[in-house]
């Protein structure tokens, strides 16, 4: 007899011999008895009897192997089974033949079949497999409740007549329930208590660490919670409590919460215990304290006497009984259970209503007739009828529940030559062993942080429970696969694996009440539906619900970059693979995928993640044709919910903020949250206005962008090239190695290490701007046939931005260019002019024309445009000489199908026609200052020509280097015939944005640099002379708008000297905090490296289709006489205001009324600043409605 052994074949593992005879059976019988026998009992849970079903199949499994092996000793004289034939895993060379069972008399072999053998095999292959999967899931559990019991309930008191009072009641009689002894320690002494919160410790250390500190611990009692860990919870709770330093982190709402959670458990023992514990530390409890505690009596079913007595000393504390319904949050059943309790000591009790307030109205202004109620105008409705909506909603739903969205991509198919298909299949198998090891790596992680986590210490256990292993494992691979070759920064990628644990976490919508809410907003945007009465998407959403519950709090910047290096380095860890993929004749070992390395970036010193050169060979051989991206980086399928506070629109379960901010700070947030919600109506209704236009895809352009994509790019046009045509690193003596060499120079060296440097920094760029390419063309490949949304919030200065990343109408020209409204407007008498008119706004040329001049000059192109139109490729190529060369073929696409169209009146036409303001930014100063020269040089003043602003500052810059050459100034006299108008076009636009000098010298050098004829040596000299040129020609054009650019610039610079961050509110109503401020650093130490984070102390109505990008606004070409009109209009109306002084008024209120400060010396230097408000000009307001190129 022989045990069972296993053996190891060539290409996996095989199965070992059998014993040969029925002892060794019986013995394995007997083991198996022994081990399993005493359970069994006819009271099994399900899961004990399917585990019995399981292991009976295995007994009888053994004994048909019993009855076979008696066969072959009936029926041979002598049997010897030496190995059971086992198929085996193909390799790429070919499958290994099976091992033959050999028989010791002549047919034996015949008599007993093989199948036979590998059937058993494989069913008791199968048996073990069952065996070895119930014998962890046990462990687990044992080892789960093992751990449970090892955590403290119990608290421990520092007020010894508390911890006197708890250890009588614990060892008291049944007629001293728990619920009696909380509402005796409810009376305990009120008054002294709240005394006792007053004079709490004193904190020490700056404030805003112990800040950081209190909200990671919040943030792990919240996942605890949600997890299901609230013992785990209670326990670290009790261990702060335990400890004078660990205790002044705790707040009453940390409390609050663990009893929240046992309330809803009925665990009344462990929620009398936190009350202990809140009273121990001197804090009074508030309406969700007593709120738990009578949730809890509810659940129970608790005597009156006892919830009378609760009653009665929440109003001894002063707290209202009403209150617990309308200032507690509560769920549809812990409200239930409430009134449950109090209904038990007041059976005539009634909850009172939610207070129903008359709707707030903005009362801005600027927003007084989009808000009237006469006349009602109805909402612009979508093309789509309801059940097409609806349909889209539940497509919609499917790919945010599934959190990612897989996407073929549009890289050219490989031919699938023995190399690609190797390398595929090896990839496969890779990853079939990464799952395994991240699964086993992320349970041996989860029980280091669950060990840390019993010691009372802060650990990452809860919220590496939020997710799914399965969820986690898949997540990591979604990294792997996506990290680019040169690496990423560890700081970036932890912080980014972070946020998608957050934003994956458990989704609380109700699905079903969603839908249901959905499909009735429907009505308002549906071709085929009504409503009874007209109003704004928001106000329609809000009219079917309650007010939404608080949002969730973000988790701190510390926790979520904690967290993803945690992750990152499971990563590292368990992403191995054989050295022979990086060397063939290495030694059969594993290495790691991933490593660390350091790198300076902008002179600073960094860690990277980096893959292996190898896998990244592997993946670009294997070339995989599928791409994955967050259910949040994609436009919707269907229209964004509308926003209606600052944390809740757009996406149907993804929770997203109204207002980016810079990671960590919390300001912004804090100021909306502040903010009144009339105030935000008109931020709200214009974000939804701009996610509720419907696009879709030009086919055309997207077929002729990818031809070009996949043949070698071409980057003139804006189509990146491949890696493959990025500069390679020199060769022969110039190469890395020729360093080396001892006749080479210290400044030949230093010149080779400048070249080599320069080709990786081209090489690298090349990379990105391809995969930035690859992307949007890949979700405009997947959205070709679809109608989709663009929900967007907005920066910190209230710009807007669509919230998908990738595919969106603020990119490149190429971006826009593939981008078209989905519901088209006949063209109508004028819009076939419009359509020539933007053709030639796109080519760059006439800008100094008239709109008549423009047009004619279309139709003096049209054999051009029809020609682009029908031969892009292979014609005479017109289009790709315009500034603009794929919106303008697109455009000459449709000033084609127009023409030719039997009524180009009638022609149904879905191209966005655009409308840029002239240097919008210096458009708004001179409006501000009422400059009227300024006014004139941006289109504030009507006239028959439009006027360039660049052209001029350009015109006046050469007349001072005209002057300067005279005198014999050389830099001068280099520059002569070199400043045009494209040289210095950036700097005068961003200069009204707060471009510095050195700033603008860099735009300058960029320009100069691009024009070959300019001698590069003097680039540097040239750009510094040029930069103080335009800044002089600026002052000297725009007099009123300089001054009031050093007044807001002396205002801020004094309020920083406060110690304040620059606050303003717009116009709008909008809350605007500047992202500037002092950080607290918090290091994150271990593991890969230590990383410190910071983290903060702190046209609806007029029916047309409208997008915007900043200045440049967008519409059918039917409707741009509309929407210019429009855009007079509300212009001259948001300069009626008196910006300045209210804006005057606001700073003085907010940082010069304090009595503290009002002593100090910047604080009086900004008093007076603000209070010197520049005087305005004389230039006349409503001459602007009258000015043609206002927008143009």
């Amino acid at each position: 007899m022989s045990a069972v052994r296993w053996g190891r074949g060539a290409a996996g593992f095989g199965r070992a011999l059998w014993p040969a005879g029925p002892p060794g059976l019986l013995a394995e019988e007997g083991a198996l008895g022994g081990v399993w026998g005493r359970k069994r009992s006819s009271t099994a849970s399900p899961c004990e009897q399917d585990r019995r079903k399981d292991w009976g199949h295995a007994e009888l499994l053994e004994v048909l192997k019993a009855r076979v092996r008696q066969l072959q000793a009936e029926g041979v004289a002598e049997v010897t089974v030496k190995r059971v034939a086992v198929p085996r895993a193909p390799e790429a060379g070919g499958a290994q033949p099976a091992r033959q069972a050999k028989a010791g008399a002549e047919g034996a072999a015949p008599a007993l079949s093989s199948r036979w053998a590998q059937k058993l095999d494989n069913d008791q292959r199968l048996m073990e497999k069952r065996k070895q999967r119930l014998e962890g899931k046990l462990q687990k559990h044992v080892e789960k409740v093992a751990w449970q019991k090892q955590l403290r309930l119990e608290p421990r008191l520092l007020s010894r007549k508390l911890a006197s009072q708890l250890q009588h009641w614990e060892q008291g009689t049944p007629r001293s329930p728990w619920e009696e002894q909380l509402a005796q320690l409810l009376q305990e002494a009120p008054q002294r208590l709240g005394g006792k919160a007053a004079a709490a410790p004193a904190v020490r250390g700056p404030e805003s660490r112990l800040e950081g500190q209190q909200q990671r611990l919040l943030s792990f009692f919240e996942c605890c919670l949600l997890t299901g860990h609230l013992p785990l919870a209670h326990h670290v709770l009790v261990t702060h409590h335990s400890k004078s330093q660990q205790r002044r982190l705790l707040t009453l709402s940390m409390y609050n919460m663990v009893m929240l959670g046992w309330a809803r458990q009925g665990s009344f023992k462990e929620l009398t215990y936190v009350f202990f514990m809140l009273k121990d530390a001197g804090l009074a409890p508030d309406l969700r304290s007593y709120a738990a505690a009578l949730q809890c009596m509810g659940r129970l079913d608790q005597d009156a006497g006892t919830i009378r007595r609760c009653l009665k000393q929440m109003a001894q504390d002063g707290l209202q009984l009403q209150g617990l319904f309308t200032a507690v949050p509560l769920g549809a059943e812990e409200r239930a259970e409430l009134l449950r309790a109090v209904r038990k000591a007041k059976p005539s009790f009634t909850p009172p209503r939610l207070p129903v307030s008359p709707p707030q109205v903005n009362t801005s202004p600027l927003l007084r007739d989009i808000y009237a109620k006469d006349p009602a105008v109805s909402y612009p409705r979508l093309h789509l009828s309801l059940k097409e909506l609806q349909g889209l909603f539940r497509r919609q739903l499917r790919v945010e529940m599934a959190t990612t969205i897989t996407v073929e991509s549009v890289e050219k198919v490989p031919l699938l030559t023995k190399e690609v298909l190797h390398a595929r299949k090896t990839l496969a198998g890779l990853r079939s062993r990464w799952k395994t090891a991240l699964y086993q790596e992320l349970q041996e992680t989860k029980e280091s942080e669950a060990h840390a986590a019993q010691e009372g210490r802060l650990s990452l256990f809860p919220y590496l429970c939020l997710l799914s292993e399965k969820e986690v494992v898949g997540m990591l691979l979604q990294t792997l696969q996506a990290l680019p070759a040169q690496g990423e920064s560890l700081l970036f990628l932890a912080h980014e694996l972070g946020l998608r644990v957050f934003k994956r976490k458990q989704l609380r919508n109700e699905v079903q009440e969603l839908e249901q809410r959905y499909s009735e907003y429907l009505h308002l945007l549906a071709s085929d539906t009504q409503v009874e009465e007209p109003c704004l998407p928001r106000q329609r959403w809000e009219a079917l619900g309650e007010t939404e519950a608080p949002h969730e709090q973000p988790w701190p910047t510390s926790v979520v970059v904690q967290l993803g290096k945690q992750l990152a380095e499971v990563l590292v860890r368990a992403a191995r693979m054989p050295s022979s993929l990086a060397a063939p004749r290495s030694p059969a070992t594993l290495i790691p995928v991933l490593y660390h390395v350091y790198s300076f970036r902008s002179f600073r010193q960094i860690g990277i993640l980096k893959p292996h050169p190898a896998f990244t060979q592997l993946l670009e051989t294997a070339a995989e044709r599928t791409l994955t991206f967050e259910s949040t980086d994609v436009p919707m399928l269907c229209p964004p919910l509308p926003w209606t506070s600052p944390h809740s629109g757009a996406f149907l379960l993804s929770p997203t903020k109204m207002m980016r901010s810079v990671e960590g700070s919390q300001q912004h947030q804090l100021l909306l949250e502040r903010c009144p919600p009339a105030e935000l109506h008109g931020a709200l209704d214009a974000l939804t206005q701009l996610g509720n236009c419907a696009w879709r895809v030009n086919g055309r352009v997207l077929d002729l962008v990818l031809e070009l994509f996949n043949d070698k790019g071409c980057p003139r046009l804006g189509v990146p090239a491949p890696p493959s045509e990025a500069p390679r690193p020199p060769e022969g003596r110039q190469a890395p190695k020729g360093c080396l060499l001892p006749e080479v120079s210290p400044a030949e060296k230093a010149e080779m290490r400048r070249e080599l440097a320069r080709r990786l920094k081209v090489a690298r760029e090349m990379q990105s701007l391809r995969a930035d390419a690859l992307y949007r063309l890949s979700l405009a490949q997947h959205l070709r046939h679809c109608v989709f949304w663009l929900p967007h919030n907005m920066d910190f200065r209230g710009r807007t931005y669509p919230c998908s990343p990738h595919f969106n109408h603020l990119g490149s020209d190429l971006a826009r260019a593939l981008l078209e409204f989905a519901q088209g407007r006949p063209l109508g008498p004028h819009g076939l002019n419009w359509l020539k008119i933007h053709l030639v706004n796109l080519t760059g040329l006439k800008k100094r024309e008239s709109l008549e001049a423009r047009r004619d000059y279309a139709d003096e192109l049209m054999e051009d445009i029809l020609d682009s139109a029908d031969r892009p490729m292979t014609g005479r190529k017109w289009w790709m000489e315009a500034d603009e060369p794929w919106q303008a073929l697109a455009c000459c696409m449709e000033v084609a199908r127009a023409v030719r169209a039997p009524d180009p009146t009638a022609y149904v036409s879905h191209f966005p026609v655009h409308q840029d303001g002239s240097c919008n930014g210096l458009q708004h100063y001179a409006a501000l200052g009422r400059d009227g020269a300024g006014a004139a040089s941006v289109n504030l003043l009507p006239s028959d020509l439009p006027q360039d602003v660049y052209s001029e500052v350009a015109a006046q810059v050469e007349v001072f280097r005209r002057q300067d050459a005279e005198q014999g100034v050389r830099v001068a006299q280099m520059l002569e015939g070199f400043i045009g108008r494209k040289v210095v076009k950036q700097t005068v636009m961003t200069v009204v944005y707060g471009v510095t000098r050195y700033g603008g010298r860099l735009q300058i050098e960029k320009r100069l640099r691009e024009i070959h004829d300019f001698p590069q040596d003097f680039v540097w000299e040239a750009s510094h002379y040029l930069v103080r040129q335009v800044f002089n020609s600026l002052q000297e054009m725009f007099s009123g708008t300089r001054s009031i650019q050093r007044w807001l610039t002396e205002s801020a610079r004094l309020i920083s000297h406060t110690g304040s961050a620059v606050e303003w509110v717009t116009p709008l109503g909008i809350p605007i905090v500047q992202p500037y401020h002092r950080d607290s650093k918090v290091m994150i130490k271990g593991g890969l490296q230590s990383l410190t984070v910071s983290s903060s102390v702190d046209t609806s109505q007029k029916g047309l289709t409208f997008v915007s990008v900043h200045d440049c606004f967008w519409t059918h070409a039917a409707d741009v006489a509309v929407m210019n009109q429009v855009c007079r209009e509300q212009f001259v109306r948001l300069h009626s205001q008196p910006i300045l002084h209210n804006l005057s008024r606001f700073l003085i209120k907010r940082f010069c009324s304090d009595p503290r400060t009002s002593k100090s010396v910047w604080v009086s230097r900004l008093m007076d600043t603000l209070l010197s408000v520049p005087k305005a000009g004389t230039f006349n307001l409503e001459q602007v409605k009258r000015s043609t190129y206002f927008f143009s």
